[in-house]
């Protein structure tokens, strides 16, 4: 689940800043055990010495420090006795007087060896959530909302049934996927005229995958196009944002064909498509584009990738944002 560096880089920021919240909260309340109880205060210090009276005493014995030893240990026998005294006397549990971490397993780090925790995996999911809520909106990406009642139920035969029945399919599959999406699942085609939908079960795909704990990157064609040649020809060794499209588990391209069309564009396309489709990773990409302009807009190694290795759905209908206007 490989997250983009600026959400891990936000998400290790929160873990740190909830660690140390969980540490100045244990310091507080082992402070407020003291003051209640002085003495235990005193004991723990005692004994917190131990090593260091151990290695004095080496010294003071010439190098054999076996009877400055024992009576080490007598004397931390008494304290460690009277401190349990203390404890049982005052029903203090022994937990209150302990620095609890924040993540059992990984201790507040976010990474067990090498591997990310689960607690900083969780952030990771958040903040995930939390950028794509920003750009999708709060109108997008809730597979209820999905409004099949505006495409036509009359029987078409262009189409040999009716707009409604299969934009009924296409909703079908598009849960399906998202609900039992992994790494290897198929990529996705939305092809169809403006105003049909796509964007928004494109949405509701990414935010489900997300919530799920995959790894989403979802962007309108132009604004990816933008970032990758912002990297390229003005931040030169920056490869952040066109790394995350390439490792992403779920990358949605939205708009395809409603960018400016140039020698970079088409190179930057065909490497994303083509690395992702050898990696077997997922990609849905959405297009008002007639699929015959395909090929002829771009080239024919992209147009075959699409059309060949990509599973088609076919969007029809009347323009969605035309019938609610008529409504209101």
């Amino acid at each position: 689940m490989p997250y983009s560096d600026d959400i891990v880089k936000r998400a290790r920021e929160r873990l740190q800043s909830e660690r140390e919240q969980n540490d100045r909260q244990c310091r507080a309340r082992i402070e407020a055990v003291y003051d209640k109880t002085p003495r235990l205060r005193e004991i723990d210090r005692q004994l917190r010495m131990t090593a260091a009276q151990v290695l004095a005493a080496t010294f003071r014995s010439s190098g054999d420090p076996t009877a400055a030893m024992a009576k080490i240990r007598k004397e931390n026998l008494a304290l460690q006795q009277e401190r349990d005294w203390l404890l049982q006397t005052e029903c203090i549990d022994p937990a209150d007087l302990e620095m609890t971490p924040i993540c059992q397993c990984c201790g507040g780090t976010g990474y067990v060896g090498a591997q990310m925790c689960e607690c900083l995996k969780e952030l990771c999911r958040q903040e995930q959530k939390k950028e794509l809520s920003a750009l999708l909106g709060p109108e997008r990406g809730e597979f209820d909302r999905f409004r099949l009642d505006y495409y036509p139920a009359e029987y078409s035969s262009a189409i040999g049934t009716s707009p409604r029945r299969l934009m009924e399919r296409v909703y079908r599959e598009a849960v399906n996927y998202a609900q039992k999406f992994s790494p290897s699942s198929p990529s996705l085609l939305f092809a169809g005229a403006t105003g049909l939908g796509k964007t928004f079960l494109s949405s509701c795909i990414a935010r489900t995958v997300a919530d799920r704990g995959f790894s989403v990157r979802y962007a309108p064609i132009s604004a990816l196009m933008a970032d990758c040649e912002e990297e390229t020809f003005r931040q030169q060794g920056a490869h952040g944002k066109t790394d995350a499209c390439l490792r992403c588990d779920l990358l949605i391209i939205d708009d395809l064909g409603t960018e400016m069309t140039t020698q970079f564009t088409v190179s930057t396309l065909y490497q994303i498509l083509n690395t992702r489709l050898l990696e077997g990773r997922a990609t849905i990409v959405s297009t008002n584009l007639p699929l015959d302009d395909l090929q002829v807009r771009y080239s024919a190694q992209i147009a075959s990738r699409l059309l060949g290795t990509f599973i088609l759905f076919q969007f029809y209908g009347d323009d969605i944002r035309f019938r609610i206007s008529r409504k209101l």
